[in-house]
């Protein structure tokens, strides 16, 4: 157990030890980032956790013995250290949407060029296999990885609103994913070992991005955050169904924040307070108490995803996208009503 728990407190102690180098340094030349009218803390707070997590990341990998850097891992850190660059430039000056969009689409052509694949689909209603290793199956699996892997940076990019939750959000995952590769039918140690220092690297952030949080994780953070679940996930056996669950509330307020854009003729990529987080401090919720309700059901939804096969998979994905959409239909009704009842005051 020591070769999982060490790659762990390697990257910890790597992550804390960036932050605490970066935090002075930064102060030193005044140097804080643009301001954020996205995240509740975002004014005058050090967009330096990205930054920290991706250097211990890849430091973490590079001194493990137990890993063997494939050239899909070695495109997995290389394609990390590419949203660090843009997502840095867009934390220091804020960039098109486009451009940021160009380098995400880079990042995920990257790693699939350099092998990560989805290889086969499982049909979770009978247990068939869908080979997609040969002809059409083969751009059929560069559409879906790609599309994976920006689905869900994008949909951990806009959870990044209040403190600790995206971070807190992908912890949860990450030690989901280690367990999971650690169960007899996927066995995948070495995925184990990813997945523990991106747990690490995750860990050591929210530490100080807690409220009150003392610094953010950036552009370059949040896209890190979404983009390493996002490859795990193929890494580990392609469980694309399980990383669906444990992320089911992130990729529910996604794509409910689209619709609700389509609806009022705004642009998809303008940042607007309709996500469920905001919706929730509308009614008096506390920062902490959104982040506990956040990891509560994360943490259940993950339980259940490492304890069901395929086909119970595909009935709890269903089951939790159902309550998810209930419960954000009932939070969003009773804010027009909270807003209302306060106008006529």
């Amino acid at each position: 157990m020591i070769k999982y728990i060490l790659p762990f407190l390697v990257s910890f102690a790597l992550s804390i030890f960036f932050i605490l180098i970066l935090m002075p340094a930064a102060k030193r030349i005044n140097w804080k980032g643009r301001d954020d009218e996205r995240h509740l803390s975002g004014k005058n707070i050090l967009r330096i956790g990205g930054i920290a997590m991706i250097l211990s990341f890849n430091l973490a990998i590079i001194f493990n013995r137990d890993l063997f850097i494939s050239p899909q891992l070695y495109g997995m850190m290389a394609a990390s250290l590419i949203l660090l660059a843009v997502g840095l430039w867009d934390d220091i000056r804020e960039i098109f949407w486009k451009t940021q969009f160009f380098f995400q689409i880079a990042a995920a052509v990257l790693v699939f060029i350099m092998g990560v694949r989805i290889y086969f689909i499982t049909n979770p209603l009978n247990g068939g296999i869908l080979d997609l290793g040969s002809g059409a199956g083969e751009v059929l699996a560069a559409f879906l990885v790609i599309f994976w892997i920006l689905l869900i940076i994008n949909a951990m990019n806009w959870l990044d609103g209040v403190d600790g939750l995206s971070g807190g959000i992908t912890f949860i995952g990450a030690v989901t994913i280690f367990f999971l590769s650690l169960k007899p039918e996927v066995n995948q140690p070495p995925v184990a070992i990813i997945s523990a220092i991106v747990a690490g690297a995750t860990g050591a952030f929210l530490l100080f991005n807690f409220y009150p949080s003392m610094i953010l994780a950036g552009t370059s953070g949040s896209m890190f955050m979404g983009f390493s679940l996002a490859v795990m996930a193929i890494f580990a056996g392609t469980k694309i169904a399980t990383s669906l669950l444990v992320l089911v509330i992130p990729l529910i307020d996604f794509v409910w924040v689209i619709g609700e854009r389509i609806k009022n003729r705004k642009s998809i990529f303008k940042p607007d307070r309709n996500h469920l987080h905001y919706k929730l401090l509308e009614l008096g919720w506390s920062q902490r108490k959104i982040n506990f309700y956040y990891y509560g059901v994360t943490i259940l939804i993950s339980a259940v995803a490492l304890n069901t096969r395929a086909a119970g998979k595909a009935v709890a994905l269903f089951l939790a996208a159902a309550v998810a959409v209930a419960a954000f239909l009932i939070i969003n009704k009773k804010t027009k009503q909270y807003k209302k009842t306060w106008q006529e005051k």
